[in-house]
């Protein structure tokens, strides 16, 4: 068994979501905040068997997708004109996955 946690863009958390639902997957949201943008993201936890994972990352990769997003580094306002003050394009989206062992697991 498998515990696959994917934390993806507020924007493609309900469509990943629904899609991971209808394929049969139990899925359970949390809202998270990112560390480089602070901006909220939703971390999808994801239990399933070992032969599925695969079927489980391919859905996440068709729904989350990367697009640019301009930064705005609110954390140097009032800094002066510095390089490091300027709006800069990054790119957003996608999905960071991990996929752990889960040596057990019981519902009650």
């Amino acid at each position: 068994m498998k515990l696959i946690l994917a934390i993806v863009n507020n924007d493609d958390s309900a469509v990943a979501s629904s899609a991971l639902t209808d394929a049969g997957f139990f899925v359970t949201r949390l809202s998270t905040t990112g560390g480089f943008l602070m901006v909220g993201n939703t971390t999808l936890l994801i239990g399933t068997e070992d032969e599925d994972t695969e079927a489980a990352l391919n859905i996440l990769k068709e729904h989350c997708t990367t697009r640019k997003h301009i930064n705005a580094h609110t954390a140097s306002f009032g800094a002066g004109m510095k390089n490091h003050s300027l709006p800069e394009e990054v790119t957003v989206g996608g999905a960071t996955v991990f996929v752990l062992n889960v040596d057990q697991m019981e519902k009650f």
